[in-house]
């Protein structure tokens, strides 16, 4: 069942309901107020006889005798505020002595239990009939000297009350099956018109998934609504999905091309070997060293792909309390002992504890470091320092090198992102390295910031919250 018609059959259902509870509640209203009518009507027209009968016994001081005589006379009746009113006048054993005209040669008749009850003085409300034509009885004791001496009943027909609410009943039914009717056409054609543009973002998104074009988008409804929103929020999600996509085909790409080197020289170097340079120990001496350099290089690769594999995945580093000045004191040292014909000194210097991962952090340190060496010319300076505030610790990492073109600044931290690739190559880097800093920098809750300038230098600054501040 689709949801245009599930929305279709609830706005019926709640319409139906609707409409039944007040088709109900109306019918009850009016039948209950037009049988008070009725009732209220014969009580009046009672009391009219009861006041009568006090009039004949201040003529005649025995009523009585007037109803053995079948003499006992109705007062007169206003036939236009009472019409339909039958009255009869019956003694306490049932024998009708007095009728109104209207009632001809018929007799109202009475069960013995309410002639029981109102010979007790109780007045009683009954139904009855006369002819197939329901009535509305109402007996009451008709009372002379403080006795109770007969009894007034007083009936009028329901036929016109049952044909009011026989009408009613039938309007209100055919009203709501035409109001049903009518909500469930209308229902459904505001309900397709509603549903509309998800129809159009379904083919849409069928005909991008049939032909494969991650670059086509839905088109937006003018309007800022669910729908709207829905629409805007898928094309966030395929726009993301095509940055993933690409970055996934670039990345595929990258490292076949990082790999094809390496493996390009191991195989050159193993023929030179097959070729009888084994026997030359110069020569075989090299060709081993260039086969070991490109294994590890391709081993360090591997390494870093893992690592950022595992990034990916939201593989969560295990944080302790570090001393980040003695992680950046051992950095120091092992830079010193690489740096070659670079300088490698200590700027500010500060104590500071963070909550992370030891191993991490020094890797961290250790690639800007190393990356800083590389791209610094010989007799050139790198800068390792370290300042504190009330709430981070900075570490600053600063070279004298040729520094970064302000438009590669975006884009350093992209996965073998290079701003000189065959430099960076023949310097033996993977182009990992600052993606795996970018990393473990946002793992750690932190923020690093780059400053450069061609031909001066560059300056990676990590931002990293104190132990108290996590």
């Amino acid at each position: 069942m689709s949801i245009r018609l599930r929305l279709t059959l609830w706005y019926v259902l709640l319409l139906a309901v609707i409409l039944i509870v007040f088709s109900g509640a109306l019918y009850s209203i009016l039948s209950l107020s037009l049988y008070s009518e009725v009732d209220r009507t014969l009580q009046t027209r009672a009391a009219e006889v009861q006041r009568g009968a006090d009039a004949a016994l201040q003529i005649q001081s025995d009523v009585r005798q007037l109803l053995v005589r079948g003499r006992f006379f109705l007062p007169s009746a206003d036939v236009f505020a009472t019409p339909g009113i039958y009255v009869q006048i019956m003694t306490l054993d049932g024998t009708a002595v007095s009728r109104s005209e209207n009632l001809s040669d018929q007799t109202l008749s009475i069960t013995s239990a309410v002639l029981d009850r109102v010979a007790q003085g109780s007045s009683i409300y009954t139904n009855s009939s006369v002819a197939k034509i329901q009535l509305r009885t109402f007996v009451a004791p008709l009372n002379a000297g403080g006795r109770s001496i007969g009894m007034i009943v007083v009936a009028q027909s329901l036929q016109s009350v049952n044909d009011t609410l026989s009408r009613l009943a039938t309007l209100l039914g055919f009203g709501t099956i035409g109001g049903l009717l009518l909500a469930f056409i209308v229902g459904a054609f505001l309900a397709r018109r509603a549903l509309a543009p998800i129809d159009q973002m379904t083919q849409s998104a069928r005909s991008i998934s049939d032909a494969g074009d991650l670059t086509q988008r839905i088109q937006q409804p003018p309007t800022r609504d669910e729908v709207g929103r829905l629409a805007a929020t898928f094309n966030d999600m395929l726009e993301r999905i095509e940055e993933l996509f690409r970055a996934q085909q670039r990345i595929l790409a990258d490292v076949s091309h990082e790999l094809r080197s390496p493996l390009t020289a191991i195989r050159g170097n193993l023929d030179l070997l097959r070729r009888g340079a084994f026997e030359n120990s110069a020569e075989r001496d090299a060709s081993l060293a260039a086969i070991d350099s490109e294994s590890a290089r391709m081993q360090r690769m591997v390494q870093d792909l893992l690592l950022l594999a595992q990034a990916d995945a939201g593989v969560q580093i295990q944080k302790q309390v570090v001393e980040l000045d003695t992680v950046l004191l051992d950095v120091y040292r092992q830079a010193r002992l690489k740096a070659g014909g670079v300088k490698v000194t200590l700027g500010s210097e500060d104590q500071a504890q963070v909550m992370g991962d030891p191993d991490r952090l020094k890797q961290l340190f250790t690639n800007l470091v190393d990356n800083a060496i590389k791209y610094t010319p010989s007799g050139g300076e790198v800068t390792l320092s370290l300042v504190r505030d009330p709430q981070w610790v900075h570490v600053a990492v600063a070279d004298t090198g040729a520094g970064i073109p302000e438009a590669d600044l975006p884009k350093i931290f992209e996965r073998f992102y290079r701003v000189d690739k065959a430099r960076s190559r023949d310097r033996g880097g993977t182009g990992l390295g600052l993606s795996i800093v970018k990393w473990i920098v946002d793992a750690h809750g932190g923020r690093i910031d780059v400053k450069s300038e061609v031909g001066k230098g560059t300056t990676f600054t990590v931002s990293l919250p104190l132990a108290a501040q996590v």
